[in-house]
């Protein structure tokens, strides 16, 4: 049916004037030691928080599917008077919410976001589905509602994330929201044994008729008997001991001799009893006692309602009036004296190195390198040998320390940088500033060892060299010594060195001689000729000692003192050169004299020979220059002048006269 347009102010009137409602409704629930309120308001996150906290709250926290419960109730409550065929969803702010610049964790049940309230995360989580990971605006959480439809209790509202709105603009379907005000005890709800109302007002505010449970500190009106009958009390939620809430009131509320009994029990917690002219009385059962207000039944043994919570058990005092609270060793009560929390017993230091706490105890562990010993507990932490359980963990040597260890390598071998385990070799050859031989070197796996050029021989200390005398015609027979780091017996063939004219030190592969085993590939040679190759002087020899290796410099000419450095005399030290050595020697020097002049020789042929090509190039050039001369090219012009009138001569005679 069409709707007429004066009837649209009345449509919008009615529509404001519902709105208006939903504003100023809420609703409440009280369980536990909180109690939730539902309210109506288009309002940011920041404005929810803003009106919880003017009350003394927060908005709503769900740690819990228990406490989704009380919530869903609440709403339910606020929920009632709606229109079912108004199908729409609608959004009600909690207390979640995720700061500027914090991203989303997906890995999480919160997601990222925190509890405006404060508190440690919680492993409950119900959401719609998976937030945006944005970082730069602050998010906040409402639950998601059908507002057509009936909550039920297997289907607890879903969580939304999405912008926390601003005060000109609150959020896209945003409700109302949900506030949580908690308290440190409750108080029974009033029960009334003849006809009444009773109004409670919360600290928080809010009034309601019934409630499970009633907040410390509020009160309640009590309004007593028929209309035309009525009598209003005053009661009061307070702490009448510690740990314990009560009203201040005794006897049945609004009892009345026309009900009796038969009026919600007359009030009465258990049993009631009747009198005989109208009036009853409130009893208990065996086991429980009466308490003050004449109403309530507790029992006997105040243990029986369980008082003490979690690992906490209870223990009755003396005549059954007081309990205490205990707990199981490695925990202690908490500042209620209700529940336990865990004794940290490593702050007492119980371990020798590392104490681990745990739930009712703690654990010690060791550092790496050490091993727990003999025992649990506080048992000592022993040092693991790490080089007597078979890893080898080093290549060579291996030296244990307290919580680690150490490689090493035998003579000849350095550690490896890389890893401090394994072993190189060290060339001694190129590694010292000088070589430890005196003519030549051959590095070797671990050691070294000398060797001498044609015409030298190798002195019994192994790095010096003497002259030897060469039959003409004898074939060098095959050289073998034993060597110094190589191990007992072992041998190494000489080999064929380069000609003396390549400098003085010299490193390079040598090829073996013929006659001889054949070096490792990896052999290097350093060849050191003498510093002078006069045979006047008597060889001498200076020892340095080395941890890893034997070193050695041979030089010719005596010491200043005669005595070598390692204190032998060089007279007894030395090897004097025979006779057939010398000559030997001279016959190499002139040869290496006369090799000299030939050199020279030739490059002074090669030098003349290149003068006299660039000569005959030079005429060559010049006549392929020259052009072919004429027979005027022998003579030579004068330069050109300009022609001059002939003066008339004097002496010439006159026309017409005859000489």
């Amino acid at each position: 049916m069409a709707t007429s347009s004066c009837q649209l102010p009345l449509l919008l009137l009615l529509f404001l004037g519902q709105a208006g409602a939903k504003a100023a409704g809420e609703a409440v629930v009280c369980a536990g030691n909180a109690c939730y309120t539902a309210h109506w308001g288009k309002l940011s996150a920041a404005q929810a928080q803003q009106s919880c906290s003017a009350n003394g709250g927060n908005l709503a926290t769900v740690k819990s599917e228990e406490e989704a419960r009380h919530i869903q109730e609440a709403l339910a409550q606020l929920l009632r008077p709606q229109d079912p065929t108004a199908a729409r969803m609608g959004k009600f702010w909690i207390g979640l919410q995720r700061e500027k610049g914090k991203c989303l964790d997906p890995n999480l049940p919160l997601k990222g976001f925190s509890w405006v309230g404060g508190g440690e995360d919680t492993l409950y989580s119900n959401w719609y589905k998976e937030g945006k990971g944005t970082c730069i605006s602050k998010r906040c959480v409402a639950l998601l509602l059908d507002l057509s439809l009936q909550s039920l209790p297997s289907h607890l509202p879903k969580w939304s994330e999405g912008p926390c709105g601003s005060p000109n603009s609150p959020g896209s379907n945003v409700e109302g929201f949900v506030c949580k005000f908690s308290f440190k005890g409750m108080c029974r709800p009033l029960v009334l044994g003849g006809p009444g109302q009773v109004t409670y007002t919360t600290p928080f505010l809010a009034t309601s008729s019934s409630l499970g449970t009633v907040p410390f500190a509020s009160s309640a009106d009590v309004t007593c008997g028929e209309e035309e009958m009525e009598e209003t009390h005053y009661f009061l939620c307070k702490e009448k001991d510690p740990g314990v809430f009560d009203w201040d009131s005794s006897g049945p509320l609004c009892a009345s001799p026309k009900y009796s009994c038969s009026f919600n029990n007359g009030g009465c917690q258990q049993e009631c009893f009747e009198g005989g002219d109208g009036s009853f009385r409130c009893g208990c059962r065996p086991g429980f006692r009466l308490l003050d207000d004449l109403v309530t039944c507790a029992s006997r043994n105040p243990c029986s309602s369980s008082p003490c919570r979690g690992m906490a058990t209870c223990v009755p005092g003396t005549h059954g009036k007081s309990y205490t609270c205990r707990c199981p060793p490695g925990y202690q009560l908490d500042p209620s004296q209700m529940d336990c929390e865990d004794v940290d017993e490593c702050l007492a230091s119980p371990c020798p190195q590392e104490c681990i706490n745990t739930p009712g105890g703690f654990l010690c562990e060791c550092w790496v390198g050490y091993q727990l010993g003999p025992g649990e507990g506080e048992g000592a932490c022993l040092d693991v040998d790490e080089c007597a359980q078979g890893l080898a963990p080093c290549a060579q040597a291996c030296s244990n320390t307290l919580g680690s260890f150490y490689c090493s390598c035998d003579t000849g071998y350095e550690v490896a940088r890389e890893d401090n385990t394994q072993c190189q070799d060290v060339d001694e050859c190129t590694r010292l500033e000088s070589s430890p031989c005196d003519s030549l070197c051959f590095n070797t796996p671990g050691s070294f060892y000398c060797d001498c050029l044609p015409g030298w021989e190798l002195a019994p200390n192994g790095v010096s060299c003497t002259f030897r005398n060469v039959s003409p015609g004898t074939p060098a027979g095959p050289r073998q010594r034993e060597v110094e780091g190589t191990g007992e017996g072992s041998t190494v063939p000489s080999a064929t060195t380069p000609s003396p004219t390549q400098g003085p030190e010299l490193t390079s592969a040598v090829s073996p001689i013929t006659e001889n085993p054949s070096l490792p590939s990896d052999t290097s040679i350093t060849l050191t000729l003498p510093q002078t190759l006069e045979p006047s002087g008597t060889p001498s020899i200076r020892m340095e000692p080395s941890t890893s290796y034997l070193m050695a410099t041979a030089g010719w000419g005596g010491s200043a003192d005669g005595v070598s450095a390692d204190g032998v005399s060089a007279d007894e030290d030395a090897v004097a050169p025979q006779s057939d050595s010398s000559t030997d020697g001279q016959k190499l020097l002139l040869f290496y004299i006369l090799g000299t002049v030939v050199a020279f020789l030739l490059m002074l042929a090669l030098a003349l020979g290149l003068l006299v090509y660039r000569k005959q190039k030079a005429k060559r050039e010049e006549k392929k220059e020259k052009k072919p001369q004429s027979a005027a090219d022998s003579y030579s012009w004068v330069p050109e002048r300009s022609e001059n009138r002939a003066m008339e001569n004097q002496y010439s005679p006159t026309p017409g006269t005859d000489c």
